[in-house]
């Protein structure tokens, strides 16, 4: 099996800690790995132990290139979507790039972002769903409901299959809680997970049976890709022709080949501060505690900190998230709501939904430390090797200090090496780029002046990780 990991989501629910330029697959909400992870290391030794192939968004790319690496994965695949079409043309394009490795390819689908308890469980049924898949059928798991749940959407199973997998008789959407009571005492209802096995030619078969339109574009776009760096990027203007539709309504309501295996493995889709706070270890009084925090009668409540101290004083069934730039305050039993006020951020034309005040670039990362109305202060840490592309601004000038380690420096046509404490100064419209040539993370404190400073102003000449100047 080769896993196809699909990780291009935007995690809003999990604000203020997931941000659209840093969603929640990549943080370590779990475990001391992040979610997406956790995802590859589960499958260690398994039926499913095969490089990936990971399918994520355009700006998601330098992230996801960073975490794959540091997890040694010889022979991982990152696939570039230009743009969002749902996971239908997702799956295609990664079961294209399966049968470059073999014709017979069985794909074990998963979300980047889900945490599973009982990974010997969930082992147990990945070799289930491989023997299925192998034999034709389009597998999905549906995990056995633990309780009346409103937010996931239902498979209902036939109960006439033999052995594992059983034929599907309904896809139900999200029930109202009487509803869902009567789907958990019924027993052949499980929620519909989002994980899949299948051969990726069986799978290309059906779509292109059921949804020609999706099956033709997204084969146009894998036609015409390239590599770039560690990426594959497939054709622009085919994929955006294309359709947008799930895999479950593309193809899985309409095959007569899917089948639903049971998964009974304390699945979870972190999908919410209250659903993170189901599967974390609690206190005795019920609460969970991540950071630098103190209560005093506090009960079923979770508080997260990520640099200051927080503290709570008889307080219940509360979410407290804080981080540099935003804290959230929540009713635990509302917290499927915050995606709303995640909209309300974006529609008021603040910048907190998509970034946080530290943000990772290819070369690093840069934390906004302070700013004003003619000026703005940034940390700036540049791994060692790597350099910043070479560029130049039209309404600010800058000012760097080297606190750590080596720079390099071009300024003009000047070249000049800094060393700890010293600094450079970079007058308004001069071409300049910024380089580590040694060992250690450099890092640097960033002075900016001028009448505009926005992130915008960047005339990007030349890049060595091909971004374009608003990439």
């Amino acid at each position: 099996m080769i896993p196809v990991i699909l990780s291009g989501g935007s995690g809003s629910r999990l604000w203020p800690l997931s941000r659209s330029a840093y969603p929640k697959q990549f943080l370590p909400l779990c475990s001391g790995y992040s979610l997406v992870q956790d995802t590859v290391l589960r499958l260690k030794g398994s039926v499913a132990d095969e490089p990936p192939v990971f399918v994520t968004a355009n700006d998601q790319r330098f992230l996801l290139a960073d975490q794959v690496q540091a997890l040694n994965l010889s022979g991982a695949e990152i696939v570039l979507e230009p743009a969002r079409r749902n996971t239908a043309p997702a799956i295609a394009l990664a079961s294209f790039a399966a049968l470059e490795r073999n014709a017979e390819s069985v794909l074990l689908v998963l979300p980047s972002d889900h945490h599973i308890e009982n990974n010997e469980a969930f082992l147990q049924v990945l070799e289930q769903a491989n023997q299925s898949a192998m034999a034709g059928n389009l597998v999905t798991f549906g995990v056995v409901p633990t309780k009346p749940e409103t937010g996931y959407g239902y498979i209902k199973a036939s109960g006439s299959g033999e052995g594992a997998s059983q034929p599907i008789e309904a896809f139900v959407e999200k029930p109202n809680l009487e509803l869902a009571q009567q789907y958990l005492e019924a027993g052949d209802y499980y929620w519909n997970s989002g994980m899949f096995a299948f051969r990726a030619d069986v799978y290309l078969s059906e779509l292109k049976r059921l949804n020609p339109a999706i099956y033709d574009a997204a084969k146009a776009s894998w036609d015409a890709r390239n590599e770039d760096l560690d990426f594959i990027r497939v054709g622009v203007e085919a994929f955006e022709s294309c359709p947008e539709d799930s895999i479950d309504y593309a193809v899985m309501e309409k095959t007569d080949k899917a089948v639903v295996i049971p998964l009974d493995s304390g699945w979870s889709d972190v999908g919410s501060w209250q659903s993170l706070w189901e599967v974390q270890d609690k206190d005795e009084q019920g609460n969970v505690l991540v950071g630098d925090v103190i209560t005093q009668d506090t009960h079923n409540t979770m508080v997260h900190a990520s640099g200051k101290l927080v503290t709570c004083l008889g307080v219940k069934d509360l979410v407290v998230v804080e981080t540099a730039d935003a804290v959230l305050v929540a009713d635990i039993n509302q917290v499927q709501k915050v995606k709303d006020i995640v909209k309300l951020i974006e529609a008021s034309g603040r910048s907190e939904h998509e970034f946080h005040r530290e943000v990772h670039r290819p070369w690093g990362r840069f934390d906004s430390v302070d700013a004003g109305d003619r000026y703005q202060v940034k940390r700036i840490t540049v791994k060692p090797g790597a350099k910043l592309s070479t560029q130049l601004h039209h309404h600010r000038a800058e000012h760097w200090v080297v606190v750590q380690g080596t720079a390099r420096v071009r300024r003009g046509e000047d070249s000049i090496l800094l060393a700890e404490n010293q600094s450079v100064y970079i007058p308004l419209g001069e071409v300049h780029y910024l380089e580590n040539p040694g060992k250690i993370p450099l890092e640097i404190i960033e002075i900016q002046t001028g009448s505009y400073l926005g992130e915008d102003d960047i005339i990007r000449l030349d890049d060595q990780y091909g971004r374009g100047t608003k990439d």
